[in-house]
């Protein structure tokens, strides 16, 4: 074998050794620790990420703009970068978001290693630890919400307990189940979308 390899070639196949090396992990510490659960672990795993992830993403936030639209706008830049399909969209409702993904490489690594009940949940844990810690460190209001398994695709009455449900709601590929929302206080920010980032990394 000879030639330089592509730039484009060598990134997928990276992304594809960083899942598998996840997954390798995994394997090791439940051989080293039999008695571990592995849904515990995982979700552990998600729950560092997301705070990390938050603390990058802190580094490149303007905060004279709308935080919802910059986190969920993050949130898609990474998704891409690990090479999932995923926009944002606005909602309808000022200041809320929707995070879409209609295709994920995680979802086909865990379903073609009988894995699919810790997809979701990894995801669901990530989101929530990067929310979470947005609000602690910025004292905002942000929200997240993905909703239950087979819902409709829109809702007629709003939770008082959960950020209005009036905007569409997405499925995740292969789960029947819709995609997650950010939303924040519109009444404190400015409501206009912001875009994807550009060339650097959030």
């Amino acid at each position: 074998m000879s030639g330089e390899i592509p730039a484009e070639k060598k990134f997928k196949i990276l992304v594809e050794i960083n899942r598998a090396t996840h997954f390798a992990w995994r394997e090791a510490a439940l051989r080293c620790c039999p008695g571990l659960d592995a849904q515990k672990l995982v979700s552990e795993m998600w729950e560092i990420t997301g705070v990390r992830t938050a603390d990058a993403y802190l580094k490149h936030l303007d905060p004279s703009k709308n935080i919802a639209g910059q986190v969920a706008a993050s949130i898609v830049w990474s998704s891409q970068c690990m090479g999932e399909d995923a926009h944002l969209e606005e909602g309808e409702k000022p200041g809320q978001y929707f995070v879409k993904h209609t295709a994920c490489p995680w979802h086909r690594w865990h379903q073609d290693l009988d894995l699919v009940p810790e997809d979701r949940p990894g995801c669901d844990r990530w989101f929530e630890a990067t929310i979470r810690t947005f609000n602690e460190k910025l004292g905002t209001g942000l929200r997240f919400e993905t909703p239950g398994r087979r819902a409709t695709r829109r809702r007629s009455a709003p939770s008082p307990t959960r950020p209005d449900p009036s905007c569409s709601q997405w499925r995740h590929p292969g789960d029947d189940a819709v995609l997650p929302r950010l939303s924040g206080e519109a009444e404190k920010r400015d409501p206009a979308l912001v875009g994807l980032p550009g060339d650097s990394e959030p």
